[in-house]
């Protein structure tokens, strides 16, 4: 029988992400929506971790399931990490990704390379039955270039560029992508706490 995981998000691309990490036969992983779970989570914690724990344990309390849920986001050092955990209300929660895109573009012309450091931060909570939660968190470091590239990813992989690659994470094929990312690290961190107990 499959072990059923709910994961705390109804966002498509996540899932699909989600799903190719993850990839096990013994496990049926679910969003909240293909779990009947219709919930608005207000995320106001000051963290990653602290945001992720919210969504896991607002979930599961509408279910005896495992529950997992990420927080995450980009942090660009030069302005203050920003935009943090507000990555995905940066300029508006309806704001498109292309526009967020090149609001950081912006406020980073003329800024020379060596200062555009930034990194994908990921966190996942793990809410067990009966168990204590979990929390890990996957980073993958880089710089922000200085336009768009690539057709692949989503978010702001168009503008994040992995070092050694010399290349945006959206010119990465999924396979290469989820090898590095702040994603595929923290899900396989989970993996092997859930795969212990």
């Amino acid at each position: 029988m499959k072990k059923r995981i709910i994961f705390a998000t109804n966002n498509k691309n996540k899932m699909t992400e989600i799903r190719q990490i993850l990839d096990d036969p013994d496990w049926e992983i679910l969003s909240m929506r293909e779990a009947g779970i219709e919930l608005d989570i207000e995320e106001n914690g000051t963290t990653f971790e602290e945001n992720a724990l919210i969504k896991a344990q607002a979930v599961s309390a509408y279910c005896d399931e495992i529950v997992l849920a990420d927080d995450s986001g980009l942090e660009i050092d030069y302005l203050n990490r920003e935009p943090g955990v507000y990555s995905a209300r940066y300029g508006g929660r309806d704001t498109s990704y292309e526009i967020k895109n090149q609001m950081l573009l912006d406020r980073l012309q003329g800024v020379p390379r060596e200062r555009r450091t930034a990194r994908f931060v990921c966190a996942i909570a793990a809410v067990v039955p009966g168990r204590d939660p979990m929390v890990v968190r996957g980073t993958i470091e880089g710089y922000i270039g200085e336009k768009p590239a690539g057709e692949n990813g989503f978010g702001y992989d168009p503008i994040f560029y992995v070092e050694d690659l010399n290349c945006s994470t959206a010119e990465l094929s999924p396979e290469e992508k989820n090898a590095r990312s702040h994603r595929g690290n923290a899900l396989r961190m989970i993996r092997k706490k859930l795969e212990a107990i």
